[in-house]
Formats: structure tokens, C-alpha cells, sequence
């Protein structure tokens, strides 16, 4: 993995943004938010709402990807400016000091993490899982070339489209899965 062309690439797609899910901001026109449960429900209580939330996740996920390597940016918080270590297929790609602060053991820094992998429906159940539980945040899911971006959240996920017209028809797919607020939130 070259880290100075994953920046590159990565400021040239999102600039003015952070690879983390939530710093990407809603107000582009090309985001749209989906719901993981019906009625907008936020978690899920069994099984059977465990696997309404992964086959939304995978519908979108391989209608976006189907057949393509994608990234999986994954940050980790620490107080430490130092990486902490990952998964054994995960690389470190990029650290900042996230919240500074005079006293050390008060600071964040964020380090994301990037794994290259080849996209197929379920590969990334057990992430969409703790995702779904709110035991990882911040994930986004990207093709190589970073045009669309994928960020679930507990409770559905933000997808970022190379256009709007993009947008719009995935919306139209999957209109029973947005939020019937107009801020689409």
C-alpha cells in the first residue's frame, strides 16, 4: 500500500475531510442515508432484525461494488500519537491529533486503518454486525478509486455517489429504506 497515493487520491475525492465516516458531512449532493430497520429503528433486538440490517448493508454494498476490490478504512481513538495495533490484514495509513489538550492523557488522536479486499455480498458481516451494535464507528467502505463512499452507522448507513443522478436512482431503488424526515436524517 503506498500511503502518500492513498492521501492523494483521498484529498482529491473529499477534500477538506478526514477518512472517517461521520467527518465526511451531509450537505453534498450526493448523499443519501438509508435505514437499517424499518420504521427507522436503530438497533436491532434478534436474529431476524439482524439480518434485515445485513441484507440492506449487502444490497447496497454490491449494487455499489459488485466484483471490485473496495477499501475498508477502519479508525481507531487513542491518547497516544503512536498506532495501535490492528488486525493482521488491516495496514495503518493515517494518524492526527483529533482533540488536543494541555494535559496528555486528555488528547485523541485518530489512526485509520485500510484493508484491501475483494468485494462479495457477506464478506464484511461480522463489521456490519459490531457496526450495527455501535461497537465500531467511523468505517467507511470505498471502491479503490474513492468515487463513492459507503459509511454505516448504527442505524443505517450514508452513501456518498460519484453524482447526483446516481444518488437519485439509487434512492428511487430503495425508497422505503429513507428517513421520512425532509433533511433526509
Amino acid at each position: 500500500m503506498d500511503r502518500a497515493a492513498l492521501t492523494a487520491l483521498w484529498e482529491r475525492r473529499w477534500p477538506g475531510t478526514e477518512p472517517v465516516g461521520y467527518e465526511i458531512g451531509r450537505a453534498r449532493d450526493v448523499w443519501v442515508r438509508f435505514h437499517s430497520l424499518p420504521e427507522s429503528k436503530r438497533y436491532p433486538d434478534d436474529e431476524r432484525e439482524y439480518a434485515i440490517v445485513l441484507e440492506r448493508h449487502n444490497t447496497v454494498l454490491d449494487e455499489l461494488f459488485a466484483g471490485a476490490e473496495v477499501y475498508v478504512l477502519t479508525p481507531r481513538w487513542t491518547s497516544r500519537a503512536s498506532a495501535p495495533r490492528m488486525r493482521r490484514d488491516a495496514k495503518h495509513w493515517r494518524t492526527w491529533l483529533q482533540a488536543d489538550d494541555p494535559e496528555p492523557e486528555f488528547r485523541t488522536y485518530c489512526h485509520v486503518f485500510v484493508e484491501r479486499r475483494q468485494w462479495r455480498p457477506g464478506c464484511l458481516d461480522r463489521l456490519l454486525r459490531r457496526v450495527a451494535d455501535d461497537r465500531e464507528g467511523g468505517v467507511i467502505i470505498t471502491g479503490t478509486g474513492m468515487r463513492r463512499l459507503y459509511h454505516p452507522y448504527d442505524g443505517g448507513a450514508d452513501v456518498y455517489l460519484a453524482t447526483t443522478e446516481e444518488r437519485d436512482r439509487l434512492k428511487e431503488r430503495h425508497a422505503a429504506w429513507l428517513s421520512p424526515y425532509p433533511n433526509g436524517l
